[in-house]
């Protein structure tokens, strides 16, 4: 057999065999299938109306101990129980590494559209330029767009990813109440948790069960 003619077989076949283990947004509803939480990336948001807030501080200490909280406070932010599993995996270091390289400058904004500034076809850049550590499956990554403290609320796309490919399999732009049940919290990284279980909330009572319904079929 010419090598021509056993070249384009292979081909056939690594194409075939790369899109059956392919993720697809059914895969989420799954429970069988492994779920990794990335964590909050912080490398589009904004903090609009909180001028007296200390950027530098803010993103080298409060966004990194955030995210290492969502990790060690699991049983407050349940993201298993959000998503319908017994457990899921987390790595956070690549969001750790993103956000090393903000530029605090870039933080603060007194224009209140900034609130709103992504829309998701951002989100499938910014997944493009994610480092996922070689790590296959589905990842959760949330990215936060706006943090109002006028509004006391945090935006974010919350997305899932297959991350061999950098596929986004859905996004979608939802919304948190800072502040905690009686509206009150101290500090930023706990203002800013605050809205994270907020949000993980609603996953849990609505948002998972309109996913599964739209994108589980």
């Amino acid at each position: 057999m010419k090598l021509k003619n056993l070249v384009l077989p292979v081909i056939a076949f690594a194409l075939s065999a790369s899109a059956a283990n392919a993720q697809t947004a059914k895969d989420v509803f799954d429970t069988e299938t492994k779920l990794t939480w990335i964590g909050l990336d912080w490398t589009k948001t904004r903090l609009i109306g909180d001028a007296a807030a200390k950027a530098d501080q803010i993103v080298e200490k409060n966004f990194v101990e955030v995210n290492q909280k969502v990790v060690n406070e699991y049983k407050k932010f349940d993201v298993a129980k959000a998503f319908r599993r017994s457990e899921v995996s987390t790595d956070i270091g690549p969001v750790n590494k993103r956000t090393a390289k903000i530029d605090p400058d870039n933080l603060l904004s007194d224009n209140s559209d900034d609130y709103q500034h992504l829309k998701p076809e951002d989100i499938t850049t910014l997944v493009k330029g994610f480092d996922f550590n070689g790590k296959t499956g589905i990842g959760i990554v949330w990215f936060v767009e706006g943090i109002n403290k006028t509004k006391k609320e945090m935006s974010a796309y919350v997305t899932l990813v297959d991350m061999k490919t950098k596929k986004v399999l859905f996004t979608e732009r939802m919304v948190g109440k800072m502040g905690g049940k009686f509206g009150v919290a101290f500090g930023y990284a706990n203002m800013y948790l605050s809205g994270v279980k907020s949000i993980l909330d609603d996953i849990e009572k609505d948002k998972y069960k309109e996913w599964k319904s739209t994108y589980g079929g």
